[in-house]
């Protein structure tokens, strides 16, 4: 302390006595201004923008941003998801996988009141209707299409002989001769 008035700095302050009673502290308040009117910086030196680590870096006002590694960046429309690969036209290949889940579907069926052979014979017919628009080029799925033609005629098969047998087993056969 300079000489002048007893317990007061020449240059404003009030000493810090920290016996002195002080305020409670309010953790909801808004943080103390900055002394003497300084402006607060948030960590950044003389007013510049804080800018993200994680994020892309940002071109200077007025210049066009520059692609890294010197990739020319894609002006007009936006690319999407395998943009440039060619794309089949025209394929429908939904008939071979209808055809051989049904053709599938009615063998275990056939034990179920006959429902195979319904089951099976949709399933031949969409395997025909597959195998044709395979040999059009119109669809790419032939094993399918023959898998589901085959097991259709699997299900009929076997739907047709769980039904003769039933019909057998219950004829009533002469005992006595």
């Amino acid at each position: 302390m300079q000489p002048g008035n007893p317990g007061q700095d020449p240059y404003g302050q009030q000493p810090n006595d920290p016996t002195a009673p002080q305020p409670p502290h309010d953790p909801y308040a808004p943080p103390p201004a900055a002394p003497y009117g300084q402006q607060p910086t948030s960590g950044q030196p003389y007013g510049q923008q804080p800018q993200d680590p994680y994020g892309a870096p940002q071109a200077p006002y007025g210049q066009q941003p520059q692609a890294p590694y010197g990739q020319q960046q894609p002006h007009g429309a936006p690319t999407y998801p395998n943009a440039g690969y060619p794309q089949a036209q025209g394929q429908n290949n939904t008939l071979g996988l209808v055809s051989m889940i049904l053709g599938i579907a009615s063998i275990p069926l056939v034990c179920c009141l006959y429902l195979g052979i319904p089951v099976g014979i949709a399933g031949v017919v969409t395997g025909y209707l597959a195998k044709q628009k395979v040999a059009q080029g119109q669809a790419s799925n032939a094993g399918q299409a023959k898998a589901g033609l085959i097991c259709g005629a699997v299900g009929v098969g076997l739907g047709i002989l769980l039904f003769i047998v039933g019909i057998i087993g219950n004829v009533n056969l002469p005992t006595e001769p």
